[in-house]
């Protein structure tokens, strides 16, 4: 039996720590489990990841949709970056909008702010259009002060080690 919300809250992952995107994935899940229909639009994203196969397969509730060609976190986006993040960005207005799904994830939506791929006023006029039932959760490094602001959530993933500074590179099935 599917519970409703009867408020949808705003909440941020955010910080220079691991597990942003893992933290949103568990929150999608629990949601699953509660019978709450999920969307997930990740920005900046665009090949396949060890949780796309898992949640086709075991989450059907949760319905996934990247907004990007491939990761260039280390590089400059181009046209093709820009216009695929908007249309994205488009589409998540219609699906806020349409009530059709109990939670919105935008995953790296704040990445996409830094790279100016989607304006930071865009990301607030979605917070203030949001239907009350609406769960929203958005993540990435560098979360702008202005939606920090408006958020009813905020968690700050803090590095205090990490192995790829070691040499240690992305493994399936962990950051993968």
């Amino acid at each position: 039996m599917k519970t409703k919300l009867k408020k949808g809250c705003v909440q941020i992952y955010t910080g220079n720590g691991k597990g942003k995107t893992t933290a949103a994935l568990g929150l999608a899940l629990r949601a699953t489990g509660a019978g709450f229909k999920v969307f997930i639009g990740q920005f900046a994203k665009g090949l396949p990841c060890s949780e796309h196969k898992a949640i086709a397969e075991f989450a059907p509730g949760i319905t996934v949709k990247q907004f990007g060609r491939e990761c260039f976190i280390r590089s400059t986006p181009d046209d093709d970056d820009i216009r695929l993040a908007r249309k994205g960005f488009s589409e998540i207005r219609k699906i806020v909008a349409s009530r059709k799904y109990d939670m919105v994830i935008l995953d790296e939506i704040t990445v996409a702010n830094k790279y100016r791929l989607v304006e930071v006023e865009d990301v607030l006029e979605l917070i203030e259009a949001k239907p009350a039932s609406v769960e929203l959760v958005l993540t990435g490094r560098n979360a702008d002060k202005r939606l920090i602001r408006v958020a009813d959530l905020v968690t700050e993933m803090k590095e205090v080690k990490h192995y790829y500074k070691s040499g240690l590179p992305a493994r399936v099935g962990i950051e993968k």
